[in-house]
């Protein structure tokens, strides 16, 4: 357990900043879950706009540290691999 004041500050901070990776990540998998369904209806402009929501959510989670740059570019290139193939 913690003992001196930093590191229960420290415990602290990490609570709230867990807290809102959690929610920044959450956010993400809900838009890759919208462009999934997107998908699955064939229709492509419906697609390429989720696409385009995605890829925005995903480089913000790249800003704010959450994901890894090359795990997001990773990530948008495969998606945006799977609308181009709608065509």
């Amino acid at each position: 357990m913690a003992n001196t004041l930093s590191s229960k500050k420290r415990i602290r901070t990490t609570a709230r900043r867990t807290a809102v990776n959690a929610a920044r990540k959450s956010r993400v998998h809900t838009f890759e879950k919208k462009l999934e369904t997107a998908l699955k209806t064939g229709d492509k402009k419906v697609a390429e706009e989720a696409f385009r929501t995605a890829e925005s959510e995903i480089m913000r989670a790249v800003s704010k540290g959450v994901m890894h740059k090359n795990t997001a570019a990773r990530k948008v290139s495969r998606l945006s691999a799977r609308v181009k193939a709608m065509g």
